[in-house]
């Protein structure tokens, strides 16, 4: 009886030990996508787990009809979401889309929303009457698009949930030493409301460590006047913040070259760094910022929904320009293995 007892535990202990290699991912190193594949796996085992006790224990259960119904509604909206969401992100990006060209003109950077939930679309409801043959070349095709499309999709989810993910901080905050904001384009010597609103996330990060230094950082690119740095520093200045506080570094042309000539401004050993940049902007910054050896953690300031949604599909698109040499083998090896199969079957 009492070993019987002890296995109906194994389960909660096991959830117990994830959720504890999982808080000493996130505390030692974030900067991964593991962040929002273990996230998304922990709350599946979760989810199991929960579904494992109400089976086991649901004897008890039918004698508390509010816990029942609650886990019925709950099982109910789990499905409607499940169904619906494909639908749903499409809509979203559809219609997101088009406010992106309203607001930004027709430009091929603005079309990527809209070319995503076309491009969901025709292969959700258009592929597989297209594909719809005895044709073992089509089948063998359709395979390996469908594995293809899965397997982005997958990454794009968990490059999404991980950029979530790594934009809160429970204990991390505190105590900053240095808070790099990166530059964006400028008018003139003017900042726009997108850089305005990362400087913005500075000084708030900067109110809540008076001991750090803020660095400001960009150079002058085609149609600026002054470099962004210089800039982001008047802004900041005009707001309040003492010039002394305040570091620029603006010789950089890109997100890169802010991180790396930014770090040689820091006098500290083993400085602890913010680094501030759109929401949006800030997992591939991470991921840049570990590549160079640079330990920080990510700020977001926030700008439209529809311009972030564009930007986010911009952004991981980078991504996978860093990356696609790993997601390549993945889709080679699987395309080898659909052929070979289709071969002997």
């Amino acid at each position: 009886m009492v070993g019987g007892d002890f296995v109906v535990f194994i389960p909660l202990i096991i959830l117990l030990i994830l959720y504890f290699m999982y808080c000493m991912l996130m505390h030692y190193e974030s900067r991964t996508l593991w962040s929002g594949v273990g996230f998304f796996g922990l709350s599946m085992m979760t989810i199991i787990t929960t579904f494992f006790y109400a089976f086991y224990y649901s004897e008890t259960i039918t004698h508390y009809p509010l816990i029942m119904d609650i886990g019925v509604l709950l099982a109910v909206v789990a499905i409607l979401v499940i169904l619906f969401f494909p639908l749903a992100t499409i809509i979203m990006f559809f219609v997101e889309g088009i406010k992106v060209i309203k607001h930004g003109g027709l430009k091929l950077t603005n079309l990527l929303s809209l070319g995503f939930a076309i491009g969901l679309f025709v292969y959700l409801f258009v592929g597989p009457i297209f594909f719809k043959s005895s044709n073992k070349i089509m089948t063998v095709l359709y395979a390996i698009i469908s594995f293809t499309v899965f397997y982005f999709l997958s990454v794009l989810a968990s490059y999404c949930l991980s950029a979530f993910l790594n934009t809160f901080h429970l204990f991390k905050k505190r105590k900053l030493d240095y808070i790099i904001v990166l530059g964006a384009g400028i008018k003139g010597e003017q900042v726009t409301p997108l850089l305005a609103s990362r400087i913005d996330k500075g000084i708030e990060i900067l109110k809540k460590n008076p001991k750090a230094l803020l660095i400001m950082s960009g150079g002058q690119g085609k149609g600026e006047d002054i470099p962004e740095g210089e800039a982001m520093a008047r802004y900041a200045i005009n707001k309040g913040i003492d010039e002394s506080k305040i570091l620029i570094e603006n010789k950089s042309t890109n997100t890169k070259e802010n991180l790396l000539f930014s770090s040689k401004l820091m006098t500290k050993e083993s400085p602890r760094v913010g680094l501030v940049t759109t929401s949006y902007h800030v997992f591939r910054a991470l991921i840049l910022a570990k590549k160079l050896g640079i330990r920080c953690i990510g700020f977001g300031s926030v700008t439209k929904w529809y311009f972030t949604l564009n930007a986010l599909i911009r952004e991981f698109m980078g991504y996978l320009s860093m990356t696609w040499k790993k997601h390549s083998i993945v889709i080679i090896l699987y395309s080898i293995f659909v052929v070979i199969f289709s071969i002997v079957r």
